[in-house]
């Protein structure tokens, strides 16, 4: 017996973000609905701003105090190296859906501020309650016994706490293992900048005070342990936690349970091997080499495996969620593949910057971006961890998708030709404009195309929707959505 399919409503426009004429709709739309004054997300992001600088401001005059002046810029422009290095490498492993920028600034921030304003504060309190209370016989084994056992579980909690706001507060921006790593990275990496400041300040005023100069002084000892030997040791430690709360992300809403035991069990993973670190930096000499050798460089080498094969299972992602809206007539029969290939991609973008510039090269990219996106929220339908405003998230991104397909068609059409003519038709024609000279940028997107007509149907429907929605009458879907 044949089930009415439920109506869809109609395709929303956007009031601040670019206008969509090919479609209808509401003029006075907004996909979020409007809040309250206090709950506005200016509001929000304005109080975190000076929440940050707040803790900026406050552990710069700590840092200042320890190391002095003269250590605090050594410090600073010591430490300041790995940390290009580390956000590219980062950058480089979330290439398939690129994390919004604010979210890793955001990241990066909190890391460098918040997070370490709490570990030297606490830190500082526990090293004098291990030396009071716990029977430490010295000031140097009080801090050794609170590196090991407390600055972990501080320090790995503060960091962890960004992540936890970004997971509740931008879970459309989680979309598995890979944002959970760059996330925890980007977090650790900020705390390491600012913890390195006063690691190598303090080495440098110890070397001044003592007259220790060249590779024999502290300050070269600190440098190559901190920088040299162990860049990654702060985004190994949080990377723990970004898994977890990466896995937890695509979990079904159902699976409360595993939304809450994955990250709680990926943080003290976090503290476990944080500790483990520390207490081997006590060790010094052969043992630590050890450590080193023997334990983390394995374990950052699985992490990277890790995230390598969770990138790749997002492309296979892309490869089969897309073909949806290919039934639907939303994309062309190359697309799918060719966005789920990082070498077809990174050539459609080169072929739209020298064709058209960098506009067009920058439309390319976001059009990619979108289309995964898309397929992720696809995915999360079909594992039973879609939200509410499932709808209206697809029409945003599809709406987004069709802005930009005059230019990143025929881009990643050519590229899909190029890098893999087996398996797309061959002689694609490019449109007139690609022809033109270089720097132009092609302009709006067209209406819809004769034949093809109004994606969204007659009445404005959504076309092809997955379940609980279904495909619109008449639609033949794909064999593996």
């Amino acid at each position: 017996m044949h089930q009415p399919q439920p109506q869809q409503p109609p395709v929303p426009a956007f009031e601040a973000q670019p206008r969509f004429d090919a479609v209808p709709a509401p003029a006075q739309w907004r996909y979020r609905p409007r809040r309250a004054r206090w709950d506005n997300r200016m509001v929000r992001a304005g109080a975190l701003v000076i929440l940050l600088a707040l803790c900026g401001l406050v552990i710069l005059a700590l840092v200042r105090e320890q190391t002095g002046t003269e250590g605090f810029v050594v410090g600073l422009g010591l430490a300041v190296l790995p940390v290009p290095l580390l956000v590219a490498a980062f950058r480089w492993l979330d290439r398939v859906e690129p994390e919004p920028w604010r979210n890793l600034a955001f990241a990066f921030a909190w890391g460098a501020c918040a997070a370490t304003l709490v570990a030297v504060l606490a830190n500082g309190f526990a090293a004098d309650w291990v030396a009071s209370a716990a029977g430490a016989t010295s000031r140097k084994q009080a801090d050794a016994w609170a590196a090991t056992f407390v600055a972990p579980v501080v320090e790995e909690s503060a960091k962890g706490a960004a992540l936890l706001l970004l997971f509740l507060f931008r879970r459309r921006d989680f979309d598995g293992i890979v944002d959970g790593v760059v996330i925890a990275g980007i977090t650790a990496t900020g705390f390491a900048f600012t913890e390195n400041i006063l690691y190598l300040g303090n080495a440098f005023g110890e070397d001044q005070l003592l007259g220790y100069s060249g590779l024999a002084s502290t300050t070269a000892a600190t440098f190559f342990v901190r920088i040299v030997m162990s860049p990654f040791a702060h985004p190994l430690f949080t990377a723990l936690t970004g898994i977890g709360f990466g896995i937890a992300s695509v979990a079904a809403s159902r699976q409360r349970l595993r939304r809450v035991f994955l990250p709680v069990t990926g943080l003290l993973a976090a503290m476990v091997v944080h500790g483990l670190w520390n207490g081997s930096a006590g060790l010094g000499g052969y043992q630590f080499i050890a450590v080193y050798s023997l334990f983390m460089v394995p374990v950052f080498g699985l992490l990277i495996w890790l995230v390598v094969w969770s990138r790749n299972n997002e492309l296979k992602t892309v490869r089969t969620h897309l073909p949806a809206y290919v039934a639907a007539g939303w994309l062309t029969p190359v697309e799918p593949q060719a966005l789920s290939s990082m070498r077809t991609r990174s050539f459609a973008r080169g072929y739209a910057r020298r064709s058209l510039g960098p506009a067009a090269a920058h439309a390319v990219a976001e059009y990619q971006s979108l289309a995964t996106a898309l397929a992720f929220l696809r995915r999360r339908a079909h594992r039973g961890a879609v939200g509410a405003d499932f709808a209206a998230r697809e029409q945003e991104l599809l709406h987004h998708l069709w802005q930009r397909k005059a230019v990143a068609r025929p881009a990643l059409a050519h590229a899909a030709q190029v890098t893999a003519p087996v398996r797309v038709p061959p002689r694609t024609p490019l449109p007139p404009q690609w022809h033109s000279a270089p720097g132009r940028h092609p302009g709006p997107a067209p209406q819809h195309p004769p034949g093809h007509g109004d994606p969204y149907g007659a009445a404005g429907q959504h076309p092809f929707a997955p379940p609980p929605y279904g495909p619109p009458p008449g639609a033949r879907p794909p064999r593996n959505p």
